[in-house]
This record gives structure tokens, sequence and C-alpha cells, in this order.
């Protein structure tokens, strides 16, 4: 059997029943994978800052030289790759229906957060 569908008119839109399914779990997803997105960056940008460090001591002792042109378009192509994961996250949670809104302000907090 299907439920039968309430009036909108008769609908609380303040109520916990309504706004934690609605509004508050798309929140928390959005929250969550923004928090981890933000901590993914900063763990990767300080191994890449670690890797180039390395790199420039290796060069200061003669052991390995650093092409100028090379490490800056490596760079680019690290930027543009966590460019399109951050829209791809972000247009992702923009589907969640018309939660979508709730999702991406959690993403934004979540973001903020980490």
């Amino acid at each position: 059997m299907t439920k039968p569908v309430p009036d909108p008119a008769s609908l609380d839109f303040f109520s916990a029943a309504f706004l934690l399914p609605n509004i508050g779990a798309p929140f928390l997803v959005g929250l969550a994978v923004g928090y981890f997105a933000k901590k993914v960056l900063k763990l990767a940008l300080f191994i890449g800052g670690a890797a180039v460090v390395l790199l420039f001591v290796g060069e200061y002792y003669g052991v390995t030289q650093v092409n100028d042109q090379a490490l800056h378009q490596s760079a680019q192509a690290a930027a543009d790759l966590a460019n399109q994961s951050g829209s791809f996250l972000y247009n992702r949670l923009s589907q969640l229906t018309w939660k979508g809104g709730s999702a991406i302000a959690g993403f934004l907090v979540g973001l903020k957060l980490g």
C-alpha cells in the first residue's frame, strides 16, 4: 500500500519531523564532506611542500637539479586537480534534490571549520 500524500497546507514546516530529514541531515552530510575535503587538501599541501623543500635542499647540495618551468607546470596541474575535485563535490552535493542548498551550506561551513 502506498502512503497518502499529505496536503501541503497541513504540513508544519518548522516541526522536527520535517526539519531533521529535509534540512538537518543534508547539512550534516555537506559539513562532513567539506571538513574532510579541507583536511585532505591541507595534508596534500603539507606533503607537496615537503617534497619541494627536499628538492631545493638537494639542489643546494648538488644532488639534483630543479627545472623551474617543470616545477611551475606541476604546481599548476595540482591546482587544476584540486579545483576539479572541489567542483565535483560541490556539484554532487547540489544534486540532493531541493535539499542541495542545505548540503552546500554545510559543505561551505565544513570548509571553514576544517
